[in-house]
């Protein structure tokens, strides 16, 4: 078996630019590499990182009783210790490898968090990372990514990721005048491509949205001080079965399947060829070190190595990724100011925000659930997945894999044999 951290093969003829490239990089190549456009491109990345997503971790965390020292120190390991990851990934590969965090696998966290404790929660994150690992340094990852058919995978994501939809629509009911601007910003900057590649539509819907909040005398602030750096905290895990059933399989599936897969292709789109044992080997490694204060699973992010792998040199894309990094460093470190801050705007601020976010996810996982084969088990596994009622304590979301999967196999015997798209 191949070493999994060993780069990917080179044709003979980019031997030479390859041994260059690693010479480069040890006197200083990355700031030769670095310029005008890599910097706008990781800008970019990074404030749609630290905008929508945020605001679904505000969600989550909100729903499932988490304090706000809970949801810094989540923001700190999303943006601080997974910032370490995705430098030495990059720098390794010469390649624009952003780990982040798993939205989906955030979105699971907070039915489970109406009935588990945040420690049994927590336990779970451990256990998908080191499933991750195994199957990172065993090489079965492809196998694992092709053992639940795509599109009842996608439905559970629809089915997760519905509320948030539902969410953005009725902050329309509750606060009017906070959810309609912020509307129409993102739809006028998103039918704009060229003002949306510099000012993106989420960090336009944020700013309005601001403005209006400020304007209405919505803003709350908290007590005692805004301004403060993080002070992690560190979780003895629990180990139960329920939150190993509820939450190890979905969490791995929807970071190796929906997150890492999409990351992959759009990388391979754009001339890449991502390592994929060495990227599932370090989202293994980053869920377990994360988890410890309270983050969820490490993924590769899709949308964020899109922004940066879109323009410029293929070969020097990567000084992007360490850019938005870096930023995320920053982030992470002064995650109570940027919690606090989020936290005291309207409810209405922070559902529009995150389901803005949504919609394109939203989407994509009706398109790809409903589009093709396997549409009855996708059904099946949506409609359990929504109607979110636990079986044997075990959350909808489990429920909703495993009678997707029987009804395919049983309803749709003779698809059920047709290789997975």
């Amino acid at each position: 078996m191949r070493n999994p951290f060993e780069a990917p093969a080179r044709p003979p003829a980019a031997a030479s630019a390859t041994s260059s490239a690693t010479n480069s990089a040890a006197a200083g190549g990355f700031f030769a590499d670095f310029g005008g456009v890599y910097a706008l491109n990781a800008v970019v990345g990074f404030l749609f990182a630290c905008t929508g997503p945020v605001a679904i971790i505000l969600t989550t965390g909100a729903r499932g009783g988490l304090s706000e020292s809970d949801i810094s120190s989540w923001i700190f390991g999303a943006f601080f210790l997974n910032g370490f990851f995705t430098i030495a990934l990059s720098l390794y590969y010469r390649q624009p490898l952003v780990l982040f965090w798993s939205i989906p696998g955030a979105v699971l966290v907070g039915p489970a968090l109406t009935h588990l404790t945040f420690p049994e929660v927590i336990g779970a994150f451990l256990a998908t990372g080191v499933l991750m690992l195994v199957l990172g340094l065993s090489g079965w990852v492809k196998r694992a990514m092709d053992a639940v058919p795509m599109p009842i995978v996608m439905a559970m994501v629809a089915g997760v990721f519905l509320r948030f939809g539902l969410d953005l629509v009725r902050a329309f009911h509750e606060q009017l005048w906070v959810a309609l601007p912020m509307t129409l910003v993102f739809v006028g900057l998103t039918v704009w491509p060229r003002v949306a590649r510099v000012f993106p539509p989420l960090v336009g819907a944020l700013v309005v949205g601001a403005v209006a909040v400020w304007l209405l005398g919505a803003y709350k602030p908290p007590a005692g001080a805004l301004f403060g750096m993080v002070q992690p905290n560190l979780y003895t895990p629990q180990f139960s079965w329920t939150a190993m059933f509820e939450l190890v399989v979905p969490l791995a599936i929807t970071v190796l399947v929906v997150q890492n897969g999409q990351g992959i292709a759009i990388l391979r789109a754009n001339g890449h060829n991502p390592p994929i044992n060495a990227i599932t080997i370090a989202c293994g490694v980053g869920a377990f070190v994360s988890g410890l204060v309270g983050t969820v699973s490490t993924c590769l992010t899709g949308p964020v190595n899109a922004l940066i792998s879109s323009s410029g040199e293929k070969e020097r894309q990567y000084t992007s990724a360490i850019l938005v990094a870096i930023l995320g460093l920053g982030f992470g470190l002064f995650a109570p100011f940027f919690t606090r801050l989020m936290l005291a705007m309207p409810p209405a601020f922070i559902a529009t925000l995150a389901g803005l976010a949504m919609l394109r996810v939203l989407q994509t996982a009706f398109v790809s659930s409903f589009r093709d084969q396997y549409t009855l088990g996708a059904l099946v596994c949506f409609l359990v997945t929504v109607a979110d009622v636990p079986i044997f304590g075990i959350g909808a979301a489990f429920w909703g894999l495993v009678f997707g999967l029987v009804a395919t196999r049983v309803l749709e015997a003779p698809q059920s044999n047709a290789p997975a798209k």
